[in-house]
């Protein structure tokens, strides 16, 4: 683009070249405690061996696992449709759910970080034919190399809190010489096409896409097994939990068992390194507390099941028929509740639920979901499910329902997308695939 860049991302490009040399560093921090995997550091460099098709080539970029998740209906139709994919993300989970969920055909890559020589040794391998970035993971130097390779790019699910859209008014010039790099962004709902407009992006309203991903799978064998662990005992879970939920949690549980016999609390943490932390505190308050990854059940003794895996989150929601959506409590904007309504559990959240307002909005209107401010409410509204089926039942169609009835998003999403995906064909038509 012709215009100057303004002075912040300048001196952003100059502090990321010059902070280039300090990369091993920053890794090998990341590596010991978890955050990235040995044996493919390199891609953080944007080294490869994989080579890039032959054919025209769609990137798709998303954060972590909430951005893939979304992106899971969106690939498929565009494998369908047989482009060639190529999927970035940030996160160990997020590279094995991508392994997990993903076409076979479709190749994964840990993006690199944001520095401009690492930025343009993956352009120039790669040299996608299509960016498409999911929801709001916007790195600049990757943005701007992008637009001067001219590469499409399209802002995808797009979703800006109303917290986030307060800190880039401070800087509007930064922020609108980033989106208006993008040919259009496509946003999640009115509120998000309205902040995405005020910052400078050309904005077209599809809905969220992760209303429409198909609920996430749970292997038979393993659901067989836990499932006959269990007993028929009742349940309550607590899905994608933060730092201080576990805690409450154990101490919901500590007052519930004395009114619902052999009651067991699953809990799931969002990051599942967390394991043997929240196992301790939960045996330090005279609670046992099994490990799934260490391979332990939830036999009849046990009172917390700490489910510390990756990918395991359909195997929960077909046990519990309970579901307390975590980083509602703590101060992250809550965890997507749609995966959990699609599979049948009713749902509890905290009040802070910014990340997913307008679904959390609809199903707390249709009482598919209830609000829980403090562990008190959380404690009582979990009793008067746990000891009452037809109102907790009741409120499981509910959300169901709900979330069924906002869908869509995906078809939209294609339409929005098709004259750039036409734009590939005569090319594609030409070419063969590697």
């Amino acid at each position: 683009m012709a215009e100057r860049l303004p002075f912040t991302l300048h001196a952003y490009r100059l502090l990321t070249r010059a902070a280039t040399p300090l990369a091993p560093l920053l890794l090998s921090y990341r590596l010991r405690r978890g955050k990235e995997l040995r044996l493919r550091l390199a891609e953080r460099w944007a080294e490869t061996t994989v080579s890039r098709p032959a054919s025209p080539l769609i990137w798709v970029h998303g954060a972590s696992v909430g951005e893939i998740i979304a992106a899971v209906g969106l690939i498929e139709r565009l494998n369908v449709q047989g482009f060639r994919i190529l999927v970035t993300s940030g996160t160990v989970t997020s590279a094995e759910l991508a392994a997990q969920r993903m076409p076979p055909a479709m190749i994964h890559q840990f993006v690199p970080l944001d520095a401009p020589r690492f930025v343009g040794r993956f352009l120039n391998h790669w040299r996608p034919d299509l960016a498409l970035f999911m929801e709001s993971d916007l790195w600049p130097n990757m943005i701007l190399a992008a637009d001067a390779r001219r590469i499409p790019m399209i802002l995808v699910n797009g979703r800006l809190s109303e917290q986030s859209f307060r800190r880039w008014q401070r800087v509007p010039r930064t922020i609108a010489a980033l989106l208006q790099r993008f040919q259009l962004c496509l946003a999640q709902s009115q509120d998000d096409a309205r902040r995405y407009a005020t910052l400078g992006a050309a904005v077209n309203i599809t809905g969220n896409l992760k209303i429409d991903v198909a609920p996430p799978p749970a292997d038979p064998a393993a659901f067989g097994a836990i499932e006959a662990a269990i007993a028929g005992r009742p349940i309550i879970a607590a899905a994608s939990t933060h730092p201080g939920e576990e805690a409450i949690l154990i101490g919901v549980h500590q007052r519930l068992r004395g009114q619902v016999p052999n009651l067991l609390t699953v809990i799931a943490p969002r990051h599942p390194e967390r394991g043997p932390d929240i196992a301790a505190a939960a045996e330090a308050a005279g609670l046992r507390a099994p490990l799934r990854s260490r391979g332990q059940m939830p036999d009849g003794t046990g009172d917390i099941y700490i489910l510390d895996t990756i990918g395991e989150l359909g195997l929960l929601y077909r046990l519990a028929p309970i579901v307390f959506m975590g980083g509602s409590l703590a101060s992250h904007g809550g965890q997507n509740p749609i995966e959990a309504a699609k599979l049948g559990a009713a749902i509890l959240h905290g009040p802070n639920v910014w990340n997913f307002a307008e679904i959390y909005a609809a199903l707390d209107a249709a009482h598919g979901a209830r609000e829980v401010a403090d562990p008190a409410a959380l404690t009582a509204r979990a009793r008067d499910w746990l000891t009452d089926p037809a109102a907790r039942q009741k409120a499981a169609l509910a959300g169901r329902r709900t979330v069924d009835a906002l869908g869509g998003a995906l078809d939209r999403t294609l339409a929005a997308l098709d004259p750039y995906l036409q734009s590939l064909l005569p090319a594609r038509g030409r070419s063969g695939d590697a």
